[in-house]
């Protein structure tokens, strides 16, 4: 049942009353009391790449395993990777829409929203029966930054809308992460780019864990009933990041075709993935 919540009401948002221009009318589907645990805001491209979406799965995992609340817009690429790591690591998470909460944008998210629905919370400040219209994303994107302590963006293009939930997160005095990406590729330039001009390298997950004073939790070691083949490479991937399967050959002294054959079955499991020839743990 959707319901509404208005600034100066006990429980709405603490962060989000803090920011210059907080929702008047917050229409919400779910359980509210989870934005009262720690947030953190995932965005970025809607055409990342598989490292992206990797990527996003595996903070919003590690996060959702410490406790925080993963907020994103259920857009495609990223933010859909993100609430999905979330859910599969039985976390919470919060999508804020674009659009009102009885339409489902994009359409292919159904399944999506509602196991957030489910198990965590829609957001919006627009009429129930609202349309997607372009103006209303960028918007938006103000209150997936204010309901958060942190912004991650993960890949973003030269002209990505992750970027102006960055600039918004930055004047609302909250912390902004972007991971590093390749240099030559357009997917990774704004990212790259929010670096450059002063925002915190993502690199090791666990920090930007730690930097909200939360010790980090689950477990990092990979799944059990691994073969011993599967376990090498799995463990050669974690310790050393993105490598090429000439790279991994000659570190375990295996056939190219038995590297790409354990690799396959990696994948499979959810384990691996690759990017620009590259492969790394996931």
């Amino acid at each position: 049942m959707i319901k509404k919540i208005a600034p100066g009401q006990s429980d709405y948002p603490r962060l989000l009353s803090e920011i210059n221009d907080p929702p008047q009318i917050l229409r919400y589907d779910g359980d509210l009391s989870i934005l009262a645990e720690p947030c953190i805001a995932v965005v970025g491209s809607r055409k990342c790449t598989k490292y992206g979406e990797a990527v996003a799965k595996r903070i919003a995992k590690r996060a959702a395993e410490s406790g925080i609340t993963i907020v994103s817009g259920m857009a495609l690429g990223v933010d859909s990777a993100a609430h999905v790591g979330c859910l599969e690591a039985g976390g919470k998470t919060v999508a804020v829409m674009g659009c009102g909460l009885d339409i489902c944008y994009p359409a292919s998210n159904k399944r999506l929203m509602e196991s957030i629905r489910k198990e965590g919370l829609l957001l919006s400040e627009y009429d129930n029966e609202a349309l997607p219209k372009p103006y209303n994303f960028p918007r938006r994107n103000r209150i997936i930054s204010g309901l958060c302590a942190s912004t991650v963006v993960v890949e973003a293009a030269r002209e990505s809308g992750s970027l102006i939930t960055a600039e918004l997160a930055a004047s609302q005095g909250r912390s902004v992460y972007a991971v590093p990406g390749d240099i030559t590729s357009r997917h990774s330039f704004g990212a790259n780019m929010l670096i450059h001009d002063g925002a915190i390298p993502l690199i090791i997950i666990d920090d930007i864990i730690r930097d909200m004073g939360i010790s980090p939790g689950g477990d990092h070691d990979a799944p059990a009933k691994l073969g011993k083949d599967e376990s090498k490479i799995y463990d050669l991937l974690s310790d050393s990041g993105e490598m090429t399967v000439d790279e991994i050959c000659e570190k375990i002294m295996l056939s190219p075709e038995k590297v790409n054959s354990v690799l396959t079955v990696l994948e499979i499991k959810g384990l691996t993935a690759s990017s620009l020839g590259k492969i790394f743990a996931v």
